[in-house]
């Protein structure tokens, strides 16, 4: 009784806000709050919302991503979201020859999976889980009670229907039209609201992230510095002996070319000395 009276009374605030700021405008109460009175029903069911994650390491994170949706699958489940990534840690190169190396990296692998599961069956699908990785690193479970919540957006629903019925009886007069589209988009509200509490409800949400130990992965690979492409000592030492032999000719060649110059000096040079010895004294 006491809970009928205290809804009859929201009822009652709720018609005064909406006079006061939508223009709505009573022209018949004589029935008072039992217009947007609604009787609450104690034997309801809870609306428990239920999430979960678990941080776990396994052997293979591959095949484990694959497990974990067949199981989901299996539990009439959804996979919502499935991300697997690589990460080099460190790389080495080991030279072979003159053109190829020996490449060693490390890399570690790990994924992330978000799943939807039957909220009946959440503690099932996570004891599976947990057994299928090394250990398990965390692992949490929350449980939100959105009950008031959905008796909140059913009541206000309800009153809003009521206050619709009655504009169209006449009982209440809207001085506003915009404020009927008000009315019914907010009505459309409260009745997506609670069918996503029903749906998280009857399906709980579990985040999952693995990962696995570093890999050590071997390639040979092409030798990608140049400076390694060079030709051997003794082949280097007798192009430089040939090289050597091409520049001296190349100079024999080019003083074989100033032959005028070199005899015109070395007439003066033979004149210079002649002129010294005729006139030693100067």
């Amino acid at each position: 009784m006491k809970s009928k009276i205290f809804i009859a009374i929201a009822g009652v605030a709720l018609l005064s806000a909406c006079k006061g700021r939508n223009g709505y405008e009573i022209v018949n109460n004589s029935r008072g709050a039992d217009t947007v009175s609604v009787a609450v029903d104690s034997t309801a069911k809870p609306k428990l919302v239920k999430t979960a994650d678990i941080t776990f390491k396994v052997k293979n994170v591959q095949q484990t991503g694959d497990s974990i949706s067949h199981i989901t699958a299996k539990l009439n489940g959804l996979v919502i979201h499935h991300q697997m990534g690589s990460s080099i840690e460190r790389s080495e190169d080991i030279r072979l020859s003159n053109d190829s190396v020996m490449r060693v990296s490390a890399f570690n692998t790990t994924a992330d999976m978000t799943v939807k599961i039957p909220s009946e069956k959440l503690e099932d699908f996570m004891n599976h889980i947990s057994h299928m990785g090394i250990y398990v690193t965390s692992r949490k479970m929350d449980i939100e009670d959105k009950s008031l919540d959905y008796l909140s957006a059913k009541l206000k629903l309800k009153n809003r229907q009521e206050m619709v019925a009655q504009q169209k009886t006449g009982k209440i007069k809207i001085k506003n039209p915009e404020a009927v589209l008000w009315l019914k988009d907010d009505m459309v509200d409260g009745q997506i609201s609670n069918q996503k509490i029903d749906q998280a409800v009857n399906f709980s949400v579990v985040s999952l992230n693995f990962y696995q130990s570093n890999t050590i992965y071997k390639e040979r690979i092409a030798n990608d510095d140049p400076s390694a492409y060079k030709m051997p000592f003794f082949n280097r030492l007798l192009m430089a002996l040939n090289n050597g032999w091409y520049l001296f000719t190349e100079l024999i060649l080019g003083l074989a070319n100033l032959w005028v110059l070199i005899l015109a000096g070395i007439g003066f040079w033979m004149g210079f000395k002649a002129y010294k010895r005729k006139y030693p004294a100067i």
